[in-house]
């Protein structure tokens, strides 16, 4: 008898699958016709959303209310489509520099305001209404910083509400008495899915709501929506999915708000291999958020196992953005094999609308459990330190002194003074800086060669690396030193 139970169960469940994976097949193919390619770097700003909240008043099917004020007096508005009994509320960029869902958001909007997928759409705002409060700190997102204007983190203030942004959230959320609740961040990009070098371009939490970490309806539904995501997430990018620790935190917006009695998923943008923008998570955010509104709508997701929650990988933490292995390194004329973990910092620009990076070795040593977006095996190469070229042909090609060893190019502080960095893979010095030998520690820029018989194959400059012979790698910035 259990064996046909679990059969039966199992049959249920993948037709709740499958009957969403047409839906979702399309709406990853025509996700190009609803992007709002208004926004199409990370670091938007509010009143970058003001024309397009206009846009959605004029449309009969959308209302928009400004339902509160940020520390700095700029507005904070709710977006509702649908007429049915089920309320779900999503809010986004509760941290200022947590775009990604917020542009998601703005691509949703695009969609139920096209005219295409009307029985699916017929199908959604009849069962539910949605309700969309984006960028919730939008001074943050000004500065591209994770807090408020008080110094505050949003989602530790959900006991205090000492933030405005915090009311206003908190009294959304009892005034719609929602039954489900997106909760849409970003994660550092150097999370991996547990023990895999893969990324964890999403990650996922249905948080507690207590200290013992039970499990009520409310919650189950929750994990429930979650593996329904995942399985979404994995036909994208498979195994690139993690999972959040479930502690309970007492402060946090999440863990109240599912312990207030909304099903509360937290969805985490992470990171994906050459997507600096994040365009590509974008994309997976759209087509996920809304094929598990489609199966909240359905009601499909009621007989998904809550076990399956429990097999998603847990986030670690344990990418570099260039990692170097079994690489030889001289000191006091004797060799060492190490690894070198390295990571691409960002440094805002004027108003925070762009950056630049200043890169550092994060560890080094045996990184043997650690991985990188792109990993170099440096067996049989000795690192060498470059030097400045002081008198150099002005008709030489960067990548003619990277070949001759010259990591360094001397200027004058006049060029230094205008910008901290520059877009050749060189770095410029001042007239009177001096190299120090060349000693790798955590915490310093990485910038050397990489010699194989007595020939210069490959150069790390600012931690970016640049295959010699054909220029080859990507490659952003190097830095200006004075």
């Amino acid at each position: 008898m259990k064996t046909k139970f679990f059969t039966l169960l199992l049959l249920v469940t993948s037709i709740a699958f499958s009957q969403e994976s047409d839906i979702t097949s399309q709406l990853f193919d025509t996700y190009e016709t609803y992007k709002e390619t208004s926004l199409d770097k990370r670091r938007i700003k509010h009143h970058q959303l003001q024309p397009l909240l206009v846009k959605l008043r004029s449309n009969p099917y959308f209302t928009v209310k400004v339902v509160g004020q940020s520390i700095q007096g700029r507005d904070l508005s709710l977006v509702s489509i649908g007429r049915g009994k089920t309320n779900v509320f999503l809010w986004s960029q509760m941290h200022g520099n947590e775009p990604t869902a917020t542009q998601a958001l703005f691509d949703i909007f695009n969609f139920f305001a096209s005219d295409d997928f009307k029985d699916e759409k017929q199908e959604i705002l009849s069962k539910l209404t949605l309700h969309f409060l984006p960028m919730l700190n939008p001074d943050g997102a000004e500065r591209f910083q994770r807090r408020n204007m008080l110094g505050v983190d949003i989602n530790r203030d959900a006991l205090r509400l000492q933030s405005p942004e915090s009311r206003t959230l908190k009294r959304v959320r009892d005034s719609l008495n929602a039954d489900f609740g997106f909760n849409l961040h970003d994660q550092s990009t150097y999370y991996n899915a547990e023990r895999t070098e893969k990324p964890a371009t999403i990650s996922y939490l249905a948080p507690a709501y207590n200290y013992e970490k039970e499990i009520n309806e409310k919650r189950g539904n929750a994990m429930k929506v979650i593996v329904f995501m995942n399985n979404i997430i994995q036909k994208y990018a498979p195994g690139q999915v993690g999972r959040y620790n479930d502690d309970f935190e007492p402060r946090a917006f999440g863990d109240n708000i599912q312990k207030w009695g909304t099903s509360t998923i937290l969805i985490e943008s992470g990171g994906y291999f050459n997507d600096v923008e994040k365009q590509a998570i974008r994309k997976l955010n759209y087509v996920s958020i809304l094929s598990a509104i489609y199966t909240i709508a359905k009601g499909n997701y009621e007989d998904i196992p809550l076990a399956d929650y429990e097999k998603i990988p847990e986030n670690d933490r344990k990418l570099f953005d260039l990692k170097l292995t079994n690489a030889t390194y001289e000191i006091n004329g004797k060799p060492y094999t190490i690894d070198i973990g390295m990571n691409r910092l960002e440094v805002a620009i004027a108003d925070s609308a762009d950056f630049w990076n200043s890169s550092r070795i994060i560890d080094q040593g045996d990184l043997s459990t650690y991985y990188g977006y792109e990993t170099f095996d440096a067996s049989g190469y000795t690192i060498k330190q470059g030097k400045i070229a002081d008198q150099y042909n002005k008709a030489s090609s960067v990548i003619e002194l990277l070949r001759e060893g010259y990591l360094y190019k001397r200027t004058t502080s006049q060029i230094l003074s205008l910008h901290p960095f520059t877009r050749e893979p060189i770095h410029l010095v001042g007239p009177n800086f001096k190299l120090e030998p060349l000693h790798l520690e955590v915490g310093i820029n990485p910038t050397f060669l990489l010699e194989k018989n007595g020939v210069y194959e490959y150069a790390v400059v600012n931690g970016f690396l640049i295959k010699l012979d054909t220029g080859a790698g990507y490659f952003k910035n190097a830095m200006t030193f004075h």
